[in-house]
């Protein structure tokens, strides 16, 4: 298990994009965890979304998405430098 971990609700729009392979190549201290429901009931239709560390980050489309989680990824590791 990382450090820090990102949950990604499998019925959520992140799932278009390869979320754990991307994020697991560039960060190997990050784990990141498909669940079959994150209890954000609704959300996971309307905005791509996920939780990293217990924070939820989310964006108009995937691919914005996958920015903010690299800086909210960023961000928790700064902690442990």
């Amino acid at each position: 298990m990382g450090i820090v971990v990102v949950e990604v609700c499998d019925s959520n729009l992140m799932n278009t994009i390869n979320i754990e392979e991307i994020i697991e190549s560039e960060y190997p201290e990050v784990a990141v965890l498909i669940s079959d429901c994150l209890n954000f009931c609704g959300l996971c239709r309307v905005a791509p979304y996920t939780m990293v560390n217990g924070k939820r980050v989310h964006g108009k489309t995937p691919e914005e998405a996958l920015e903010k989680i690299r800086k909210a990824i960023d961000e928790e590791l700064a902690f442990y430098q």
